[in-house]
């Protein structure tokens, strides 16, 4: 069937190429001419993918686009692939003339597709553009260990990199998540209590700018917009193409440990693990050497993702849960991750911590291991939980009286409602992770000039709600009954709606639900100031799911 509203958008998208290629007919940065699409950039021989061009919808596609394929988020108006910095910085040139924006794409994992745009923009994806020897080195200094990268290296390369060298840096969880959004957006991960966030060890940035400048920027040259690419917006201020990173030595922490279980889903071992979670994140005084994870999962999860070691072991020790064909059936399940780490000699582990933890389990992994080691275990190694769109939520919580509000019994319901009932079309993907306690080092870092919201978070609390055809409606009223009893001046979870720019859903448009994201006020007119500084044309501001200009 003929979809009127996409006729009418590639007629738009073929009258703005003519109207430009008339505009800059004198430039030397004015577009060649295509059938009907958006004109390609001269001087640019990495591949351009316009709205008329075969495998466009392949290369505009992003991991948000099945969840806003309604919505006219994720179409721009051309794909570049840039070979190197030259050619970034005649792409930005380019924009800059033409007065059309660049949504910058390394990953292309934004849940809100905010890492897209729509036509007239541009979408820069730097995913194979820094993959060379020379873009990635490790630097030492004073004793201390550097790591130079680009930002067009998956997290699972990343990781893999770091651990031939014995190395390690806290980050987030996602194989396929690149570098580049990572690292502005936080790189929350199971590290977070024990080292931060990987943008906490960022030292510089090397950038193109809104002029088609190559710098570098770090807190001594321009504390400003370092701390604003830091966690100000999902928008970019600049492009980065690489940036070095502060990280840590296996030998310096020996004696670290890590526990990766699975429990069979039911609602009391849900509960009791949560209750767990909770005496840990409502005591303030919590050591800062423990990290804890609690991961929920409807059946037909591929659970082997996280597990490539258990197959072969259930199979042996649980063959209930196979087919007769050998097939594992994906059965409901709760996944954890427990961690512990020396910060000097004479810390000791509490092992009945761990014992607590993987009670009842089906299967787990247990031991002493290098930390480059464990962070490799914490690893997802799939694209996406379940292959369907979802209803995103991911919210965060500085509570320290969840245990006495019955947080982990409200939860665990709200779950069991989806996870239990078997058809309905509806699947879960929750995870639920400890940050905080004054010994946090996520709490720690809170003054360390970056601009990540929310450093007294106790949780962080992801939720996410997968549908098959004709149910999302009935997954967006399961998430609304979520938010209007755990959000709110009377909510179970949080008595303010916190959210973090990774897992954004709701409204688009940032400059109406700014609240959720930043403290206050001044802190939002701050980025503000620094977008209008670093970005005074809105070439870097590709969508409403940005930080205005000032």
């Amino acid at each position: 069937m003929i979809n009127p509203f996409r006729t009418l958008q590639r007629a738009i998208g073929g009258l703005i190429p003519k109207f430009l290629t008339k505009l800059f007919s004198d430039s030397k940065l004015s577009p060649t001419s295509t059938s009907g699409g958006f004109a390609f950039i001269q001087g640019i021989s990495g591949s351009q993918y316009t709205t008329e061009t075969n495998g466009y919808s392949l290369h505009a596609r992003q991991y948000a686009t099945s969840s806003y394929e309604t919505e006219n988020r994720m179409s721009p108006a051309n794909v570049i692939y840039p070979i190197n910095t030259d050619e970034i910085v005649t792409t930005v040139k380019y924009a800059k003339e033409a007065k059309v924006a660049i949504a910058i794409r390394t990953g292309g994992h934004q849940y809100s597709g905010a890492s897209s745009t729509i036509a007239p923009n541009i979408q820069l994806d730097l995913s194979k553009t820094f993959r060379g020897k020379d873009d990635r080195q490790i630097l030492k200094k004073d004793d201390q260990t550097y790591v130079r990268t680009s930002v067009s290296w998956a997290l699972g390369e990343f990781n893999a990199y770091l651990g031939e060298n014995k190395l390690f840096v806290p980050h987030g969880q996602c194989v396929h998540v690149h570098l580049g959004g990572h690292c502005q957006s936080g790189g929350y991960g199971q590290l977070g209590r024990s080292f931060g966030l990987l943008g906490d060890h960022i030292m510089s940035f090397e950038i193109v700018d809104h002029e088609g400048t190559v710098k570098e920027v770090n807190q001594m040259n321009d504390s400003e917009l370092f701390g604003a690419i830091l966690g100000g917006s999902p928008g970019n201020l600049g492009v980065i193409t690489h940036f070095t990173t502060k990280v840590y030595r296996d030998e310096d922490y020996k004696g670290s440990r890590g526990l990766k279980s699975i429990h069979l889903y039911s609602p009391e071992t849900l509960e009791r693990l949560l209750d767990q979670l909770v005496e840990m994140s409502d005591n303030d005084d919590f050591p800062g050497n423990y990290d804890f994870c609690v991961s929920v999962l409807s059946s037909s999860f591929p659970l082997l993702d996280w597990f490539p070691e258990a197959d072969q072991t259930l199979k042996e020790e649980h063959p209930e849960i196979f087919g007769e064909d050998g097939l594992i059936l994906w059965p409901r399940s709760i996944i954890v991750y427990a961690q512990w780490v020396p910060f000097k000699p004479t810390d000791v582990c509490d092992i009945s911590w761990f014992d607590r933890i993987k009670k009842g389990s089906l299967f787990k992994t247990e031991g002493v291991k290098p930390m480059s080691e464990l962070t490799a275990d914490w690893i997802f190694r799939n694209v996406r939980e379940f292959n369907h769109p979802y209803i995103k939520s991911t919210t965060c919580t500085s509570s320290k009286t969840l245990a006495k509000d019955g947080w982990p019994k409200w939860i665990t319901g709200r779950l069991d409602g989806i996870i239990k009932p078997n058809g309905n079309d509806l699947w879960v993907s929750a995870q639920f992770q400890n940050f905080g306690g004054k010994n946090s080092a996520t709490y720690k870092n809170r003054n360390n000039g970056t601009s990540y919201s929310w450093r007294d978070s106790t949780i962080v609390a992801t939720v996410d709600c997968f549908y098959g055809a004709n149910r999302q409606q009935a997954a967006r009223d399961w998430r609304t009954v979520n938010i209007q009893e755990g959000i709110g001046p009377n909510g179970i979870f949080s008595k303010k709606d916190k959210r973090l720019l990774w897992g954004s859903f709701g409204d688009y448009d940032l400059d109406k639900v700014w609240p959720a994201y930043y403290e206050d006020q001044a802190k939002y007119d701050r980025l503000k100031k620094a977008r209008a500084k670093a970005d005074p044309d809105g070439t870097f501001t590709p969508n409403s799911f940005s930080v205005k200009r000032a």
